[in-house]
């Protein structure tokens, strides 16, 4: 019997929705989307995650919540991209209420990289994987022997006196007009600083740009190996659904 479990992505400006068949990381039926309200605070967030839920018939079980933010115990710690009320919120508990049903929220980083490592890039591969999404900001999840080890917060290592997000992130190529040689010598020295500090065996490169990959791979040095993201936009989706199912909410 196929298990299709509700999965959400919240980010600064849109947030995405959809089923996932969790036996075998298909997409059903494709996402649906929403604008991130704004101002983004806890309270004018959740009606649009009910909206969006009501939307996708057929859910069984818990929904997992991917979400831009350092999350302990279901509470951000953090808050970035989204409004700073959040911080303190038990978010998991909120929608909870909201849904109707239990609710999983976790580093929306993790989620990307729990996709890839359950059903991308990362599939069986054993030792240490650190994906990398490259967007607005760099968000990281670190896996070692599939395990994660949840809320690095790798993008903000100081890199060139500056937090590495500020320095190499999608968004500062665009913002810099840099083409991709220039890009990828910074990516090159932050993907450097990682492995000089945790020695991984892969590099998973996610986020919207990592569909290009095949443009800018020969520009990538590094003596981990890489890969492109296998779920692109779908990610945090399918990554948050897969973790709600794990949690067997």
């Amino acid at each position: 019997m196929t298990r299709n479990v509700l999965g959400i992505d919240v980010g600064g400006s849109s947030i995405k929705a959809g089923l996932v068949d969790v036996d075998s990381g298909r997409l059903v039926g494709g996402l649906i989307s929403a604008h991130t309200p704004q101002p983004s605070t806890p309270q004018a967030m959740m009606p649009v995650l009910a909206s969006l839920a009501a939307r996708l018939e057929g859910a069984v079980g818990g929904v997992g919540i991917a979400f831009p933010s350092v999350i302990k115990q279901g509470t951000a710690r953090t808050a970035a991209n989204v409004d700073h009320a959040w911080i303190g919120t038990d978010g998991a508990a909120l929608a909870a209420r909201a849904l109707s049903r239990p609710a999983l929220f976790l580093n929306d980083a993790d989620a990307a990289g729990i996709a890839e490592m359950r059903w991308g890039a990362g599939r069986g591969f054993a030792g240490t994987v650190i994906m990398v999404t490259l967007g607005t900001g760099i968000g990281t999840a670190l896996f070692c022997d599939g395990k994660l080890y949840p809320n690095t917060e790798l993008g903000h290592l100081e890199l060139n006196g500056m937090d590495a997000e500020k320095w190499a992130s999608a968004r500062v190529r665009t913002a810099e007009n840099l083409d991709f040689p220039a890009w990828i010598a910074r990516v090159n020295d932050y993907l450097k600083r990682l492995h000089d500090l945790l020695w991984p065996d892969l590099f998973i490169l996610g986020g919207a740009v990592s569909e290009r990959f095949a443009e800018f791979a020969p520009l990538l040095r590094s003596d981990a190996q890489l890969r492109p993201a296998h779920f692109a936009g779908q990610a945090g989706v399918v990554g948050a659904a897969m973790a709600a199912a794990e949690a067997d909410l």
